[in-house]
């Protein structure tokens, strides 16, 4: 059974604290949590604080309490929380099931700043580093130095420089004591893959990063190994590894393995993967699912969007997008003239607004991309489909009309901005069936949004010029005056209309001639 020898205590010198002990092939090794760290770091940032004066009492008598009996074939090692230069040679014997006395708690000024550990069999190491971190705690290894030559360029070089028979190493500004005894334990393991297993991810990096600092190569390519396999939670800590690895790429280590998880060898994604992640979306059977992957692809198509990209992946993702948009208008014809017979199946009609709602999805993911311009061109120029429209009945049709709608929408919230032909002749084709099936849209379709619509549509005929706003206005308020509700209320575009007629006309003898006046009048003055 392993011993543990320990210097004669003098009262109020030093405290012993039990380690966890880790049990190696080669020997055994002991990496104190970090609470053992934490506690020596707390304890020194107490000293130099006053206290209030002990009250007089009689000090309580020290008792000894006996431990449960450990494994026999477990071997401890030495911990001590003081500085030793000097073995005592009446040193007491423990045995690692012997009782660990408890001494009297210490005053601050007392409390120790040095954690002590050895690593292998005891009494065998020949070299002590000694590491300095933050708060004044330090840490002496007894360690070996064929062990750390072997394993570490840092080591190696440092020891070579040393002129010693024992030498003493001093690792100044230690950023991570913990984990730095940690991976020169490791130095001691054979299976390394072995030991990281439950580790978390962000432990595997600080043991990565003082492995790369110690040139500890083992160490390196284990914790690649490791970060490769385990899965990585959340986009934080996906960034972290991320960067760790990059951080190893120039200096010859193995990180391709890590970085395919992330990157690919082709530059950009091709667009027939695009072009089949569109399709599998718009020819889903399932409703919800459908509906739920619109909602996700929308969403990170809009995150694609405020990434720097190159214009070729652009215009290829833009090309894929209409060649969906053809597709869908192409199947959507066809089911209207199927549905304009006299003995067409039932089932259309549902088709028909499986159709018609991929397009007001696709029109939405083009208009984020601000790109929705050719839409507006391609729907203004639907003549034989505006044509078969009034022969449907109204429970097939209306559906149609929401992507109308969208358009107006887009227009009049200056996020589609086609040319004035375009306006003229989408209002020309598209606004009457519009308000044929308004009422079927107010009350069949969940998603419409009367008053968001009809501003559109005001805001949309106000773009054209104001023959052309007389005109469509004319004939919009025939059809309200007879329908009502059942129609779009453009009042408020209707009273704008009006106003830039008959009150603030800007003729030649209206308020533009006075503009022109006052301009000539001041240029004058100024001669």
């Amino acid at each position: 059974m392993a011993e543990i020898r320990l210097p004669r205590l003098e009262q109020g010198q030093t405290k012993i604290r039990s380690v966890p002990i880790a049990v190696t092939p080669e020997g055994f090794w002991c990496c104190p949590s970090p609470t053992v760290f934490q506690k020596t770091i707390k304890t020194h940032n107490t000293l130099n604080k006053p206290k209030p004066p002990p009250p007089n009492h009689t000090p309580k008598k020290q008792t000894s309490i006996n431990e449960k009996k450990t494994n026999s074939t477990l071997s401890r090692t030495n911990v001590v929380t003081d500085e030793q230069k000097t073995q005592c040679s009446d040193a007491t014997v423990l045995n690692a099931s012997l009782v660990n006395e408890k001494a009297p708690r210490l005053r601050p000024e007392n409390a120790p700043r040095k954690v002590t550990i050895e690593f292998g069999e005891p009494g065998t190491s020949d070299l002590k580093v000694i590491l300095l971190g933050k708060q004044g705690l330090a840490v002496k290894l007894s360690v070996h130095r064929s062990i750390l030559m072997e394993h570490s360029s840092f080591f190696k070089t440092r020891i070579s420089e040393q002129q010693l028979v024992f030498p003493c190493l001093e690792i100044d500004d230690c950023e991570d004591v913990e984990i730095c005894v940690e991976t020169i334990g490791l130095m001691y393991c054979r299976d390394l893959k072995q030991r990281l297993i439950k580790q978390s991810v962000s432990r595997v990096l600080r043991i990565l990063k003082v492995g790369e600092q110690l040139g500890f190569t083992t160490c390196i390519q284990s914790c690649l190994e490791y970060l490769e396999a385990v899965p990585w939670v959340g986009e934080e800590e996906e960034e972290k590894v991320v960067s760790s690895v990059l951080r190893l790429e120039g200096e010859g280590n193995c990180v391709k393995p890590v970085l395919k998880r992330v990157s690919s060898q082709i530059s950009a994604p091709p667009a027939d993967t695009l072009s089949h992640i569109l399709e599998l979306v718009l020819k889903s059977k399932d409703e919800k699912a459908r509906r739920e992957m619109k909602s996700t692809v929308l969403k990170l198509l809009r995150e694609n969007n405020n990434l720097p990209t190159s214009s070729t992946s652009s215009d290829l993702c833009n090309r894929t997008l209409y060649t969906s948009c053809r597709t869908s208008l192409d199947s959507l014809s066809s089911l209207f003239k199927q549905a304009a017979e006299p003995d067409f199946d039932d089932k259309i009609n549902k088709t028909i607004a499986f159709e018609a709602d991929n397009l007001v999805w696709l029109l939405d993911i083009l208009a984020d991309r601000q790109n929705a311009e050719e839409f507006s061109v391609i729907w203004a120029n639907e003549q034989n489909l505006a044509s078969l429209h009034p022969r449907l009945p109204i429970v097939s049709r209306y559906h149609v009309s929401r992507i109308t709608a969208s358009l107006f929408v887009g227009i009049g919230r200056g996020e589609l901005l086609p040319c004035k032909d375009t306006r003229h002749l989408l209002l020309k084709t598209w606004l009457e069936p519009l308000i044929n099936d308004y009422s079927w849209l107010q009350h069949g379709c969940r998603s419409f949004d009367q008053k968001v619509v009809e501003e559109g549509i005001g805001r949309t005929i106000l773009t054209l010029p104001l023959e052309d706003q007389q005109s469509i206005l004319l004939s919009w308020l025939g059809s309200f005056l007879n329908t009502g509700d059942n129609c779009p209320n453009l009042q408020r575009a209707f009273e704008v209309w009006w106003r830039r007629t008959f009150i603030r006309p800007y003729g030649e003898s209206g308020v533009l001639q006075q503009h022109q006046d006052i301009l000539m009048i001041s240029k004058m003055e100024e001669q």
